[in-house]
């Protein structure tokens, strides 16, 4: 996809982070914005800067949602399709982070972060692919393109993260099943899976989000889970890398038309080595191998007496 003037872009989680960040470059490009955040007054703040870069006659809807709730993405997709028609760029891209040994997740931790990091993306693909499918057969000269925000977490495994590796791996799944099953059916619609890696853009402070009549939303965190997100805020503004860049190499992405974006290509060494492992039916590798002081920390931290 080269062409992007007058066309519409639909980006979840679009008042921070990368969601922002791609919404102000679709807007220099001259397209519609449909921006949708779980976060009313930073949406309202977001929506007002980017009318003020938009192109003239580019629109920008913004539209509070959460998008674990299916009936509140159906909502924006019928919002989208009233007043812009079918989009032409759908980012799922609203996430939130969850931390701590995997056996001390409590129900509601898992329910929120399948909620919004793996259904919020199934419910983004199927209101929205249908009317994309549905423009592409209509005109032949229609282009669609699905992005998923999933993580380097979705081809690894890190330790004390249980939950947010096991959505971002189902992210990562559906994804490739979306690229193969849309290329069933047609060549105007195509997919795209976004692999973050430690980029500073407040995922680590998503529990300001968490619904407040969940079940264990103000419950004292766990020592793992403080220690997760001690550890994980750290590396996050410690980043090098910016929303921005990886924003920009989303609409890379889509130009080339290419599946897999990464943030940080040297970390996929680390894929590979996860690959091996498979195949040599290898216990899986130490994952601080690289950086043994890091586990080292950690180790000493969740073993110290209470």
């Amino acid at each position: 996809m080269n062409h992007f003037q007058g066309r519409t872009a639909v980006i979840t989680g679009a008042a921070s982070g990368f969601g922002l960040e791609t919404s102000r470059i679709a807007a220099r490009e001259g397209m519609n914005v449909v921006m949708a955040d779980v976060q009313a007054d930073a949406l309202e703040r977001a929506a007002a800067e980017i009318r003020g870069i938009a192109v003239t006659g580019a629109e920008v809807l913004p539209f509070r949602l959460d998008v674990a709730q299916a009936h509140e993405v159906e909502a924006l997709g019928e919002a989208t399709f009233a007043r812009l028609g079918t989009p032409h760029i759908v980012f799922n891209n609203a996430g939130v982070g969850v931390g701590g040994l995997i056996w001390e997740h409590s129900a509601a931790d898992w329910a929120w972060a399948l909620g919004v990091n793996v259904m919020g993306v199934a419910h983004g693909v199927r209101v929205f692919t249908p009317r994309m499918l549905a423009a592409a057969r209509a005109d032949p000269t229609y282009e669609g393109h699905i992005v998923n925000t999933a993580s380097m977490a979705g081809l690894l495994n890190p330790p004390n993260m249980g939950a947010y590796n096991v959505s971002k791996h189902a992210v990562v799944s559906l994804s490739e099943t979306l690229y193969h099953d849309l290329s069933l059916v047609t060549d105007q619609v195509s997919a795209s899976v976004l692999c973050p890696y430690f980029v500073p853009t407040g995922i680590h402070q998503s529990a300001r989000n968490r619904p407040v009549a969940a079940p264990a939303a103000d419950a004292q965190p766990t020592r793992s889970q403080r220690i997760a997100q001690a550890m994980i805020s750290r590396a996050v503004e410690s980043g090098k890398v910016s929303a921005a860049d990886v924003a920009a190499l989303v609409f890379d992405a889509l130009r080339d038309r290419r599946f897999y974006i990464y943030s940080h290509p040297k970390a996929i060494r680390s894929v590979q080595t996860r690959m091996e492992d498979i195949l040599l039916a290898r216990n899986p590798t130490d994952p601080f191998a690289d950086k043994p002081e890091i586990g080292a920390e950690l180790r000493a931290a969740l073993r110290a007496d209470s």
